[in-house]
């Protein structure tokens, strides 16, 4: 893949997860679910591998962060689960281990990071269970449709592989 043409799935990419988070969100307990920055990480992982997929979920954090729309709690568990899809996928090869890197990433590391980082930069001081069951909740809903997604895609592209080589 070109420079021109990853920069500008990267955009699109970005623009997908920092809009669509605020067209898809429930409530998780205390905080809310914003399982599109999770599909978004698996989609990503799987089709330009996890520094891009970092990059990705840092400058949807940032983006959502700058418009008010999100809390600094987005770059632990978004970055930490594109992280973990991008390099799942890329040393076992099959898409459900990214989703699994995904949840295992953000649903339960991001989370456990998640109760230092509130500490230090937002003041508040809340225990580890305090994170995880939001987390968990929207990183696995998300996941789930990223990986629908990714399937939809690979199969696309399988049929348009077919049909090239048919002709």
């Amino acid at each position: 893949m070109n420079r021109t043409r990853l920069l500008t799935t990267m955009a699109v990419f970005i623009a997908i997860g920092t809009l669509g988070s605020q067209m898809l969100w429930f409530p998780a307990g205390v905080a809310k679910a914003y399982p599109v920055q999770h599909a978004v990480n698996v989609i990503a992982a799987v089709m330009l591998g996890p520094g891009p997929a970092v990059l990705i979920a840092f400058m949807i954090g940032l983006l959502r962060n700058m418009l008010g729309l999100g809390s600094l709690l987005a770059f632990p568990g978004g970055m930490i689960g594109a992280f973990f899809a991008g390099y799942l996928y890329k040393n076992m090869g099959r898409k459900s281990w990214a989703a699994f890197g995904e949840i295992v990433g953000t649903g339960i590391i991001g989370a456990l990071f998640s109760v230092p980082f509130a500490k230090l930069l937002i003041g508040t001081s809340f225990g580890a269970l305090f994170f995880l069951p939001p987390f968990l909740v929207s990183s696995i809903s998300g996941s789930l449709i990223g990986l629908f997604i990714v399937a939809r895609i690979k199969q696309t592209e399988g049929l348009h592989q077919q049909m090239y080589v048919a002709k």
